[in-house]
């Protein structure tokens, strides 16, 4: 089950996906080393009706470098969760957010060498 949250509006507002806690622990757990790594800078996140994203930016003004996206319908198909990098292909795809989120870390680990 996915957390919806109701949008602004009024009685006809539609449902949006988000993040939960647990979820948004583990992103910004990942954001936080990468912020001190020196490879991150900003993120912004987008709360819609079919998906949550959160978009990872090395400076304020560009395209976001990353996306990690939430989209529970595809849960029982190619999973819920994945990364996708600026030029739109996905680089991880799954059920378990931190085994998705391990594409990253290891652009950390290399980071760091």
């Amino acid at each position: 089950m996915h957390p919806i949250t109701p949008s602004s509006g009024g009685a006809n507002a539609q449902p949006q996906v988000a993040f939960q806690r647990q979820e948004l622990s583990l992103i910004m757990g990942l954001y936080g080393r990468m912020v001190a790594a020196g490879e991150w800078r900003d993120y912004g996140m987008s709360f819609l009706r079919d998906m949550a994203v959160f978009s990872v930016f090395r400076r304020t003004a560009e395209h976001p470098i990353y996306r990690i996206e939430k989209h529970p319908k595809l849960r029982l198909r190619q999973g819920q969760y994945a990364v996708i990098a600026m030029n739109g292909q996905v680089l991880k795809r799954g059920d378990d957010l931190r085994a998705v989120l391990r594409v990253l870390e290891r652009k950390l680990i290399r980071s760091v060498d």
